[in-house]
């Protein structure tokens, strides 16, 4: 009975020591997939997250990209690029956060968010709301930031059935379109995309090509 509560006691350390290098290794894991300057979840995390989150009626998906951003960068310099982005990642945060959803920086100055708007109806003005918080001013070293956002949504419900990939093509083509008009957000319904595919994305997203044989 002694050799058994005598091997018990000297393989804890080592068992406790295998739960910490665990414990240590899933946080690494965690931390290389999110993105470094924000803190959000990069595309393969936040792909998990919002198909997960698609599984729930009245699902929406969003898609934002940042107005004016290059310009910010142009004018004051990359560090307040770095600010608009982790200022617009805080916003995006917690509004999805308010709402129970997820949100992602895709690359850039481009980032997707899931929600499931409340009561049902309200899926206008929680988008309004999202806009109104990306376009607030972002305080740098004693000035005033100024971005906007254009930002396209779409509702699962409007689909055939709640498939990630759909939403984001349908969601990216509203928000071009809200771009085209100069900023705001737009609500794209059903299906069917609106504009031309290039290597199966939209016509004019980078990477794409043109029927000339540019690069877009």
């Amino acid at each position: 009975m002694n050799e058994v509560l005598t091997a018990l006691a000297s393989a804890a350390p080592m068992a406790a020591g295998w739960s910490l290098h665990g414990l240590r290794l899933r946080r690494r894991l965690q931390a290389a997939r999110r993105d470094p300057l924000t803190g959000l979840p990069g595309r393969a995390a936040f792909t998990a997250l919002a198909r997960r989150d698609l599984r729930a009626p009245g699902a929406v998906v969003v898609l934002v990209d940042l107005d004016r951003f290059k310009t910010v960068n142009d004018t004051h310099g990359h560090a307040a690029g770095d600010a608009v982005l982790i200022a617009a990642a805080a916003e995006l945060r917690m509004w999805a956060d308010a709402l129970g959803g997820s949100v992602g920086r895709l690359g850039g100055d481009e980032f997707a968010a899931t929600f499931v708007p409340r009561p049902p109806g309200a899926l206008r003005y929680d988008v309004q709301d999202l806009h109104d918080c990306l376009s607030a001013p972002v305080p740098f070293r004693g000035a005033e930031l100024r971005v906007g956002a254009s930002i396209g949504a779409i509702a699962t419900a409007s689909l055939p059935a709640p498939v990630l990939d759909v939403a984001l093509r349908r969601a990216d083509e509203a928000m071009y379109a809200a771009k085209r008009e100069g900023g705001g957000w737009r609500i794209a319904e059903g299906p069917v995309p609106e504009m031309t595919s290039t290597n199966g994305r939209r016509t004019g997203r980078p990477g794409t090509t043109t029927p000339a044989g540019g690069m877009r």
